[in-house]
């Protein structure tokens, strides 16, 4: 049994992962930023126990630090971290930059670069610290997205701070390689979230749809099913990489 933590779980991907961990016999601490209700509704459905809630936001100095000792305090040890947490795109975070103010502008970058590359950075130096003093193996596997690679012009922090998130996991693979940490990422294209069914019920819907072969966007679970793999003893070999799951809409070369 291991000890898990999830950021950003109070629901959408952060709640399929901590639930998958859950249900594979693992003692998971959830973190969340705002919402409450939805943080504690994860917890009252995640399976089996010994589970525990974590407020943060991680875009405060010495938050993500306090987050992974709340977590060890709580389940004893954290043997995998899930970076989950990010500002996300939304019309209050809107940046295009023909469209928006300086100020704006420079708002919307400083958050997402505190929230989405700073805090999970020390939330990795934190976690691979406690498992190196431990002499344990471990995993870290960080949430990017499809949009560090195919840009992101009207969010283009957002598709910065995921892009150096990857890069940020490829360093440290190597880094930790010699402890028995694997790092890795995961490249998630548009999926079905609690915060997306506006626009999928809505008439972008059927645009969003149509940018994968299979027709569909995207589900939690499925990307769930990937970043449990990954943290497991048997995808060790894959540190260092970072996982397309976006349903064939968007090919690297």
């Amino acid at each position: 049994m291991r000890g898990v933590l999830v950021t950003g779980g109070s629901r959408g991907i952060g709640r399929a992962v901590a639930t998958a961990f859950a249900a594979g016999g693992d003692r998971v601490a959830v973190q969340y930023a705002g919402r409450r209700a939805d943080a504690e509704r994860t917890m009252r459905e995640l399976p089996g126990t010994g589970h525990t809630l974590i407020q943060a936001d991680l875009g405060e100095s010495g938050a993500a630090e306090r987050v992974v000792a709340e977590a060890v305090a709580a389940l004893g040890s954290v043997d995998v971290l899930v970076n989950n947490a990010a500002v996300a795109p939304t019309e209050e975070t809107r940046h295009s930059i023909a469209q928006t103010s300086l100020d704006h502008w420079q708002q919307v970058w400083r958050r997402m670069v505190d929230v989405n590359l700073l805090g999970a950075a020390d939330l990795c130096w934190a976690t691979a610290r406690h498992l190196v003093d431990r002499g344990a193996d471990g995993a870290i596997v960080n949430v990017g997205s499809r949009g560090a690679f195919k840009g992101e012009p009207d969010f283009p922090a957002y598709g910065a701070t995921k892009a150096a998130l990857h890069a940020l996991g490829q360093s440290l693979a190597v880094a930790l390689a010699p402890h028995g940490i694997t790092v890795t990422s995961v490249a998630p294209g548009f999926i079905a979230t609690e915060r997306q069914t506006a626009k999928l019920s809505g008439p972008e819907g059927e645009r969003l749809r149509a940018e994968s072969p299979f027709g569909r966007v995207g589900t939690p679970e499925e990307i769930a099913a990937v970043v449990h793999f990954l943290a497991s003893p048997a995808a060790k070999w894959t540190s260092g990489t970072v996982v397309d799951l976006n349903g064939a809409s968007h090919l690297r070369t």
